[in-house]
């Protein structure tokens, strides 16, 4: 009886139409898709040829002054990052290291250019923010893994998908924080500056964004982590980098080169995750 309840009704089929509707899209919009994975992918590869065209301690170099200086002129960042990179260097994966922070970077970068903007948005409009949250939940509890799907469908295997799925992963938190940080500013200081006749446009740039940077900088925190995450499971599809390594170990039963592997992307992490922290400690103070 009960299980005639449940059969109440034919199967659904969800699958079935998924499938035909990314064939569609895939079809229908080729001629967009194959352009993009081609000069993206191209520029992906020119923007890693120059990283590693340049000497590695040079780049070490580089990369602690820039450390010392945000970080309020303490050596503690600047001493990890020359040890942590050395460290990557020293183990030979200094040219996988470029191109997961290529990755990364790319990726994080659409995040934030689409992030902020609908984060803005959502802030300006109750009716966006209603329509817009359900699909931050969605692509937020979406298992990870689902997104390389799509971006096998629409890109092939390689940079460029992985890119993709990263963005996608990787974006609602800038939204959210944009859309937080805005709405948390004192309604005094937007009536304030109605007052002096302040336009949409300068009310938004120099009140809501700047009182609203340190929240926004965190999401933008968030988002270069997770898109740091998706690292190896990127690497799933072709995407090269310390991820690709990681997964090699894993389908060899390699626990020192996959550990070294792992290492790497540790480091990148919290050599990323303090200079993001740093700036927001700076812009907020």
């Amino acid at each position: 009886m009960l299980d005639q309840l449940l059969n109440f009704a034919p199967k659904i089929p969800i699958a079935e139409a998924t499938k035909s509707t990314t064939e569609w899209i895939t079809d229908t919009f080729s001629f967009l898709f194959k352009p993009i994975k081609q000069y993206f992918g191209d520029f992906m590869e020119v923007s890693s040829d120059i990283l590693m065209s340049v000497p590695p301690i040079i780049i070490i170099l580089v990369v602690a002054v820039i450390a010392f200086f945000i970080s309020g002129k303490r050596f503690g960042l600047a001493a990890f990052s020359i040890v942590g990179l050395w460290l990557i260097y020293n183990q030979g994966l200094w040219d996988h290291l470029i191109y997961t922070f290529t990755l990364v970077l790319i990726s994080s970068l659409l995040s934030i250019l689409v992030g902020v903007p609908v984060g803005i948005m959502m802030s300006k409009s109750k009716t966006a923010e209603a329509i817009i949250t359900p699909v931050l939940d969605f692509m937020q509890t979406m298992p990870a893994f689902v997104y390389l799907i799509p971006a096998v469908a629409f890109f092939g295997i390689g940079m460029v998908p992985g890119v993709f799925a990263s963005f996608i992963f990787a974006t609602p938190p800038t939204v959210r924080f944009t859309n937080l940080g805005i709405r948390q500013v004192s309604k005094e200081l937007v009536e304030a500056s109605e007052a002096f006749g302040s336009t949409g446009a300068q009310k938004l740039f120099k009140v809501e964004l700047p009182m609203a940077k340190a929240t926004i900088m965190a999401g933008i925190n968030q988002t270069v982590m997770l898109a740091l995450s998706m690292v190896v499971i990127a690497s799933m599809i072709g995407a090269k980098g310390l991820g690709r390594e990681v997964l090699s170990a894993l389908q060899r039963a390699e626990v020192g080169s996959g550990f070294v592997a792992g290492l790497g992307i540790v480091i990148l992490a919290i050599v990323i995750d303090r200079f993001t922290q740093s700036m927001n400690k700076k812009k907020a103070s």
